[in-house]
Formats: C-alpha cells, sequence, structure tokens
C-alpha cells in the first residue's frame, strides 16, 4: 500500500501526539469505506486505518502494521 501525503490541514491527532493504535497490536474494527487505492477504511476512536483488502461492511480482526502522523495501515487477521 502506497498512501502520499497530499498536504491536508491539521487534524484531530496532529504529528507529535499520541495515536490511539500502535504497530504490531491487534484490533476488531468495521471497514466502511472503500479507499480509492481499493483498500478498506476503518477507524478507530476517529483514526483512519487502511485494510489491505478490506471489503465494506467487514467485521474483522486488523493487525497493524504502520503508523503515521495521520493514518496507520493494517491486514486482516486469519
Amino acid at each position: 500500500m502506497s498512501y502520499e501525503r497530499r498536504g491536508y490541514g491539521g487534524g484531530r491527532f496532529g504529528s507529535s501526539g499520541p495515536k490511539p493504535v500502535e504497530t504490531g497490536k491487534e484490533y476488531e474494527v468495521q471497514i466502511t469505506e472503500k479507499s480509492r487505492q481499493g483498500d478498506g477504511i476503518a477507524r478507530v476512536q476517529g483514526f483512519v486505518i487502511f485494510v489491505k483488502n478490506g471489503q465494506v461492511g467487514q467485521n474483522t480482526k486488523v493487525r497493524v502494521t504502520n503508523v503515521g502522523a495521520r493514518f496507520a495501515t493494517a491486514e486482516i487477521v486469519q
């Protein structure tokens, strides 16, 4: 997955504050949207997580693979 920074302003979590998810941890999420790249989008406490191969409406457990300033990426746990 490749998501580039597009220069959107600020955001609730900023670039230096604590994030509600951590790399390597697992979370139960609901995929609510589809990204332009085709991945699912879920949120934990409003923080965006792009889920590889996630489908809208899917309730699943994911493992966070990367946490950035504005979003995280994750994969579905089998």
